[in-house]
């Protein structure tokens, strides 16, 4: 229903007018199971023989897509893998039910739980749980894409067609950090870029450094904003044979050495809002001794500072010691450097899986049952269990550019399903459109298609990710 003037491309880029017939802008996008990122066989005319399905793969970026969903996906290939007769579905499925789930490596306070998160002004999403040295979003989802005004839902789906295809995002939370994300990339807090995140919370740095502080100091406090370790009194320093130092901290005790909320989440000490770490500590017991020792650390090595107590039991700042650098770089060696993982989230539901089967939920039961490998741009799924198809996929996984919208808005997104030519005569396919590998290799556009493609691209495979035409 979009009319496009000769010449000109279509509000959602992915189509054009050529001579009066409609061009697909991306190139199908074909996968090579080799380190070569070009496919020999694009090169060459077909000599006739068989393609095997273990050298190449056909994704769904490029291939266009169902819609209005009463007709077959656009490629139905099939191939031999393993000596068995393969076939996989290829289409790009319209996901309004879509988002990013973002992990963001950091050991700084971004936001509140549920805190929004804006793009262009507009809420696009919210901040979810923190896990163990990182912060997590939950971005987009119908309710932003279509639930909102017109401009929440553009700004949505460009905050997410972006995120999704590699692209430097910026991004706000509520009361809370200044953000610049891209896939892959170590993440901007407040104008800085993260360099690690944290090697354990405070009880576990303890843990797994007590040994090597014994006999080096007299007590070692490693600050947190979850979990703050106190050497003398936790049970790693009491197995040891940690002498008691008569230590006070404020904040919430849990368990021997472990302190819950000694101060408020921030960008500062161990994701505190702290800058001075004494801020914590409380007046000491008469148990005490002048020239007691102390090292005070977070959780990624970045602060560190050392105190001795004077005649009155007062810490008093000093040069850090020769023989306590090695500890502190120690803890800076075992974080493992900041990234953003991006993980596009969808539910591939509704008429998208006519284009597979007459029968729609066979396919869901298909998928569920593993007999369907689902894969997205040739790239691994994270499939949810319960009922429906809901996945989730790295988008660095995925070729380049894997992603398009179109201004309902939703985003554009390849998905490919894989099986035996067995199960899926079974589930009641499309079998008559189903066409060879090479056939398909050669550039024809799917016997249901109504445009033309606009070219083939090659991609080698991702290393470390597995063929998805491949052995269960």
């Amino acid at each position: 229903m979009c009319y496009i003037a000769e010449g000109r491309a279509g509000a959602c880029d992915r189509y054009a007018n050529e001579g009066g017939a409609l061009v697909r802008l991306d190139p199908l996008t074909i996968l090579s199971n080799t380190d070569v990122p070009v496919v020999p066989f694009l090169d060459r005319e077909w000599d006739g023989e068989i393609v095997s399905g273990e050298d190449s793969f056909i994704t769904a970026v490029g291939s266009g897509t169902t819609y209005p969903d009463y007709k077959p996906a656009p490629f139905i290939v099939a191939s031999t893998a393993a000596d068995t007769d393969m076939i996989t579905v290829v289409t790009e499925g319209i996901f309004s039910y879509c988002g990013a789930k973002v992990k963001i490596d950091t050991d700084r306070h971004l936001g509140n739980e549920c805190a929004p998160v804006r793009s262009d002004g507009e809420i696009i999403g919210h901040v979810t749980t923190s896990e163990y040295g990182s912060q997590m979003l939950s971005l987009g989802g119908v309710h932003h894409l279509t639930g909102g005004s017109k401009k929440e839902g553009r700004a949505t789906c460009a905050a997410l067609l972006a995120l999704c295809n590699g692209e430097e995002v910026p991004l706000t939370i509520d009361q809370g950090a200044e953000l610049q994300i891209a896939a892959g990339q170590a993440p901007i807090v407040n104008g800085l870029r993260e360099e690690r995140m944290r090697v354990g919370c405070g009880s576990a740095t303890v843990g797994m450094f007590a040994a090597q502080w014994k006999g080096l100091v007299d007590e070692v406090v490693v600050v947190d904003d979850h979990i703050t370790g106190v050497m003398s009194e936790h049970q790693a320093g009491k197995v040891i044979g940690w002498a008691p130092t008569g230590i006070k901290i404020k904040g919430r005790r849990s368990t021997p050495g472990r302190y819950f909320q000694v101060a408020e989440p921030g960008t500062g000490w161990g994701g505190t809002d702290l800058t001075d770490p004494l801020d914590i500590l409380d007046t000491f017991k008469p148990q005490a001794w002048p020239g007691l020792s102390i090292l005070m650390v977070s959780t990624t090595g970045e602060h560190a500072a050392y105190y001795e107590l004077d005649d009155a039991l007062v810490p008093v700042q000093k040069d850090m010691p020769e023989r306590l650098l090695p500890s502190v770089a120690r803890i800076e060696e075992n974080c493992e450097p900041s990234l953003t993982s991006v993980l596009f989230m969808a539910g591939a539901g509704g008429s998208l899986r006519s284009g597979v089967t007459e029968n729609p939920v066979s396919l869901t039961r298909s998928v569920q049952s593993r007999l369907t490998r689902v894969t997205c741009g040739g790239a691994p799924v994270m499939m949810w269990p319960g009922g429906g198809i809901t996945y989730m996929a790295d988008v660095t996984q995925m070729p380049k550019n894997a992603f398009g919208y179109v201004p309902t808005p939703a985003l554009v997104a390849p998905i490919e399903f894989t099986m035996t030519r067995d199960d899926y005569q079974a589930l009641g396919g499309h079998m008559d459109y189903v066409m060879p590998l090479e056939e398909a290799l050669q550039g024809m556009t799917g016997r249901q298609s109504d445009h033309r493609l606009s070219g083939r691209r090659g991609e080698a495979r991702k290393p470390g990710a597995p063929w998805p035409v491949g052995p269960k």
